[in-house]
């Protein structure tokens, strides 16, 4: 049997993380709307904790120095425009997925069994492994992606795309 490979999953998260960055490019203002998610208080709080994560965990995985996560909040501080708000964070975004994919493509098997000890923002010291660490960086912005999906559509944000995998043009 042929799973998932890592690889195109982190297609799809790119392909997603596109739709996002042509859907706030057309409407930036929505990264102010009001929103509770993940202990949020704005659309753009919730798009920075999706790409913080995905930052913060391909810096372990490549032993690069953590970014911290106040760094990046700040440097997209109120006071900028929207537009550029959300052109930092899909830049970020991307710098990001590039980095998973150059640790997916460099790890060998003790790579990715190898175990990581590191502190999170709000469940204290983890221990996992590399591979569960590569695979939540993905798997967490998909479930981030669709509760703000729910949250816009319910603001009178429709997204124009089909968010669902079945649609993506990840595998025929």
């Amino acid at each position: 049997m042929r799973g998932l490979s890592f690889g195109e999953l982190l297609d799809y998260s790119a392909e997603e993380s596109n739709h996002w960055r042509d859907f706030f490019t057309q409407y930036p203002d929505a990264l102010d709307l009001p929103c509770d998610i993940a202990g949020t208080k704005t659309v753009g709080e919730v798009v920075l904790h999706i790409v913080a994560v995905q930052i913060r965990y391909a810096e372990r995985l490549l032993n690069m120095p953590i970014t911290e996560y106040d760094t990046l909040a700040a440097r997209l501080a109120d006071g900028k425009p929207s537009q550029e708000k959300g052109e930092e964070l899909f830049r970020l975004s991307r710098k990001s997925l590039e980095d998973l994919r150059s640790f997916a493509i460099a790890a060998n098997d003790a790579d990715w069994d190898g175990l990581l000890t590191f502190p999170t923002r709000s469940a204290g010291e983890l221990t996992a492994s590399r591979r569960k660490i590569f695979i939540h960086a993905l798997l967490h912005g998909v479930r981030h992606w669709a509760q703000l999906s729910t949250h816009l559509r319910q603001k009178g944000y429709m997204q124009d795309w089909m968010h669902d995998f079945i649609f993506s043009g990840v595998i025929k």
